[in-house]
């Protein structure tokens, strides 16, 4: 999603700080640029404990997925934000501060895929030594498997290695409905006029819609699914805010009763506020996932990924991995249905939210890159529809 958010709490950054960096970055046998909250604490104090102790590590937290891929751009000297008057200038620290050395892996969210490819701003990754691979489920496989202009290909090259997934969710006030939203069509419902927060992002507004009528969120042909632009319409009448960074606000003060948002962020909620709930739609939900990608080094550059690198990867789709992250980032990890309920704590087990009844997960879709013509037909009909 191009403007989720992840945020540490002013706790968990305390408890990371003494897990990051061990050492200067430009030493350490791996550097990794993580999303901040996409990885507990627990999960790297375990990959310390089970690496060589002679092992440097430099992990470095990123508060938001644009600035991971400013950051790629900088490497790669495409960022003409960072260029200009103070280009030239000494580095001050909190002025000008000098850009980090380039890691070894960064993280990335799915949707930034083909933009990265496109600008060769990353380089695909050599999975044939990782043993659990093979053991990574396909839907997560044939998301990262892309031509060089980062369009999805079967036996395309391996671009990117997913490690924590979620969903879009409807979350609203138990405490205003004396009834429970269950699938999309309930966004229409009349009680819900004037009362409703939703993402701004048109494709997840009219992949919703389009979830509605018995259609795929990957729908390229918009303009032949009759009744999608009505049905938009009469959506947009019961939205009282689109926003991307706030539509949660409303729903903790009540000014909505329900809100569309994304997992990462609903979920912590739910464990706060009781008179908070979601849901996962029965007609099937957008998937998101975090990956991990290589920055693309200099042509004299080696691309071999270290020792310790490769065990990183292999470690992040391990039972204690998935363990760790489904407990305590606020999404799931893509191995989380390939292990037995007894490897998994019951909280994990027994959230609808993260362990998703599989007739419904069989119906999420991951959110496939489309075209530039596609596209402009989903802005089109986006601008048409919010004018009404």
């Amino acid at each position: 999603m191009l403007t989720r958010r992840s945020f540490l709490t002013a706790t968990g950054i305390l408890a990371l700080g003494s897990l990051l960096s061990s050492c200067a970055d430009s030493a350490a046998d791996l550097r990794v640029l993580l999303l901040t909250g996409s990885i507990p604490p627990q999960l790297l104090k375990a990959f310390r404990q089970q690496i060589s102790s002679g092992a440097s590590l430099d992990f470095k937290p990123q508060g938001q997925l644009k600035e991971v891929f400013s950051l790629l751009e900088t490497w790669q000297g495409q960022n003409e934000e960072k260029k200009g008057l103070l280009t030239n200038l000494p580095k001050i620290p909190l002025i000008n501060p000098r850009p980090p050395s380039v890691s070894d892996f960064v993280s990335l969210g799915d949707a930034w895929l083909k933009e990265a490819i496109q600008k060769e701003l990353i380089e695909p990754v050599d999975m044939t030594q990782i043993p659990n691979w093979e053991r990574l489920p396909s839907r997560w496989q044939k998301l990262v498997r892309r031509d060089g202009k980062g369009n999805l290909q079967e036996n395309g090259l391996i671009w990117a290695a997913p490690y924590r997934w979620g969903t879009t969710l409807i979350a609203y006030r138990s405490d205003k409905l004396d009834w429970q939203p269950q699938d999309w069509s309930d966004l229409w419902d009349e009680r819900l006029s004037d009362r409703i927060a939703i993402i701004d992002q048109p494709r997840e507004v009219i992949g919703l819609s389009l979830k509605k009528l018995g259609k795929s969120y990957n729908t390229k042909n918009i303009a032949g699914v009759a009744q999608l632009k009505t049905e938009l319409i009469n959506l947009n009448k019961r939205v009282k805010y689109y926003s991307s960074e706030h539509y949660l606000q409303p729903l903790l003060t009540g000014d909505v009763w329900v809100s569309v948002g994304w997992s990462n962020e609903i979920i912590p909620l739910t464990s706060r506020n009781r008179n908070i709930k979601a849901v996962v739609p029965t007609s099937g939900t957008s998937l998101w996932s975090d990956v991990w990608v290589k920055p693309k080094g200099k042509e004299e550059q080696t691309n071999e990924l270290s020792e310790t690198a490769k065990k990183w990867l292999n470690f992040c789709w391990e039972p204690q991995a998935a363990k760790f992250i489904s407990l305590f980032a606020d999404a799931a990890s893509p191995m989380i249905n390939t292990l037995e309920k007894k490897e998994l704590p019951a909280n994990v087990n027994d959230n609808p939210l993260l362990s998703i009844d599989s007739a419904i997960f069989d119906k999420c879709e991951f959110l496939e890159p489309f075209s530039k013509q596609v596209q402009e037909q989903y802005m089109d009909l986006w601008t048409e529809v919010r004018k009404t």
